[in-house]
């Protein structure tokens, strides 16, 4: 059986002309079939993306061979199933969409934590070391590393609006977290600015720190932005950290509420699902335009004629890169 490899990346380095880039950059994962998300924008690069093994392989010696990018650590998995059913290649304002746009994280940033140290310090649970997970509430909620201190946000961009909550911690030494790095780089450059002298951030996220360290001591699964949801990173001792939204049982399986107009993103067990029909509550499962519970719970919108091709304006000679 064919196997898909998954990849996760980010680097922050100057783009001229992001549109230009896109376009270029769109020709070349259409020529590699590609599926994923990639948001460019003057500041860098950001992306998921899956495909075979011999595309993947290709894709990243394309980026590294670009100067801008040679620098760009990619956290390769491997899956049986293709992780995306479509492609985009996205010029957005950030990246990472953070309301920092002033932030450099190249001029300054938290200096960086490999798993196996960071493995240790975990260990050594030493009451003057934050360990600060950056994520927002849905992907705390279903893993997080051991007494790790969470943010109730609902998106990255509210960051900002935590610091006096985080001002406790200033004399104490304050390690970062997130899924693969990306919103760190931000986060502990934040940090320093605003005064906090003692900042590190954990290098590749939890993702990194699955494949070099075990996971250990990461409680629950990864929130991941694919199909697969939720990943597996702690091979040393896994356990359960969140419950179903309707039976209050351990459950690590997310899904979505059947109901469209609420689609609230939730950990709910096959027998919670079972309840009100895929839904979180009596009141979500009346709604006349609930939708029928698929089974799963993860309800992707339609192909609806979807075309890679849509966007692309020139062709892209892969041999250029290679």
């Amino acid at each position: 059986m064919e196997k898909y490899y998954i990849l996760l990346y980010y680097c922050y380095s100057k783009i001229q002309d992001p549109e230009e880039f896109r376009e270029q950059h769109h020709q070349l994962c259409l020529d590699l079939d590609l599926r994923g998300r990639i948001i460019i924008a003057s500041e860098g690069l950001n992306g998921t993306v899956s495909g075979s093994e011999d595309a993947c392989k290709k894709y990243m010696d394309a980026v590294l061979s670009d100067s801008r990018f040679n620098h760009t650590e990619f956290k390769v998995d491997v899956n049986d199933t293709a992780a995306f059913e479509k492609l985009h290649v996205r010029v957005k304002p950030e990246i990472v969409h953070s309301s920092l746009h002033h932030i450099d994280p190249n001029q300054q940033a938290g200096n960086y934590v490999e798993p196996e140290e960071f493995r240790q310090i975990l260990k050594e649970e030493d009451e003057d070391t934050v360990i600060l997970d950056v994520r927002s509430n849905y992907e705390h909620t279903i893993g997080k590393f051991k007494n790790a201190v969470t943010l109730d946000i609902d998106n990255f961009k509210d960051f900002p609006h935590k610091i006096k909550e985080l001002a406790r911690y200033k004399g104490k030494k304050i390690i970062t977290y997130c899924t693969g790095g990306i919103k760190c780089e931000k986060a502990s450059a934040y940090l320093l600015e605003q005064g906090f002298k003692d900042v590190y951030q954990l290098h590749g996220g939890i993702i990194k720190y699955g494949m070099k360290a075990g996971g250990e001591d990461f409680e629950g699964k990864c929130y991941v932005f694919d199909s697969r949801v939720v990943k597996e990173v702690n091979s040393v001792n896994p356990t359960i950290i969140s419950t179903c939204y309707v039976t209050g049982k351990p459950c690590d399986r997310m899904i979505n509420c059947a109901n469209p107009y609420c689609n609230m993103h939730i950990p709910m067990s096959e027998e919670g699902s079972a309840v009100y029909n895929g839904c979180c509550s009596e009141e979500c499962m009346n709604n006349p335009d609930a939708r029928p519970y698929n089974g799963t719970g993860l309800y992707r919108k339609e192909m609806n004629g979807y075309n890679p091709h849509k966007g692309a304006k020139r062709k892209v000679n892969l041999h250029h890169y290679l």
